[in-house]
C-alpha cells in the first residue's frame, strides 16, 4: 500500500512523525479519512479519537486528541492539535476529576466563553475516558 508522511504534533510533544498508510480522524461532518496522493486540503479536527496505519503492523494506533487542524499538501499530513494521548497514557482518574469539574461550571451562571471552555473541557474530558474504556480493559 502506497504511504505518505505523517506528524502529529500537540502543545507538549510530537506524538507521532513517520510513514502512514491511512489516517482516520473525527472532522465536523463525521470521520473522514486520508490516504496517500490524496488532494491538498485543510481541515478541522473534532474532539476524539484519530486512528492510523503504519506500514507494516495490521493494527491501527490510536490518539486521543482535542480539537484541532488537519492539513494535507504534496502526500504529507500535518495535524496540529492541543492535546493527544495514547490510550494507554490517560489517566482515569484525572479525566474524570476534569469531567466533574466541567459539569459543575456548567451548571454555575457563566459568560459565554466561559460556557463554550466549560462544554470543550467536558467533551475533551469524555473523550479521554471513552479511549481508556474502549482500549484499555
Amino acid at each position: 500500500m502506497k504511504t505518505f508522511s505523517l506528524k502529529i504534533i500537540a502543545c507538549d510533544r510530537v506524538f507521532y512523525d513517520g510513514e502512514c498508510e491511512i489516517i482516520v480522524f473525527p472532522g465536523y461532518d463525521g470521520e473522514m479519512a486520508v490516504m496517500a496522493n490524496h488532494e491538498q486540503m485543510t481541515t478541522a479536527i473534532e474532539v476524539g479519537e484519530i486512528r492510523f496505519r503504519i506500514p507494516g503492523e495490521q493494527k491501527y494506533r490510536v490518539a486521543i486528541v482535542s480539537d484541532g487542524l488537519l492539513k494535507v499538501s504534496h502526500n504529507a499530513v500535518e495535524v496540529l492539535v492541543y492535546s493527544a494521548e495514547a490510550p494507554e497514557e490517560i489517566d482515569a482518574f484525572r479525566a474524570q476529576a476534569a469531567a466533574e469539574r466541567a459539569r459543575e461550571q456548567l451548571q454555575q451562571k457563566q459568560s459565554i466563553m466561559e460556557y463554550h471552555v466549560s462544554r470543550a473541557s467536558l467533551a475533551r474530558a469524555m473523550a479521554r475516558l471513552q479511549g481508556k474504556d474502549k482500549y484499555i480493559s
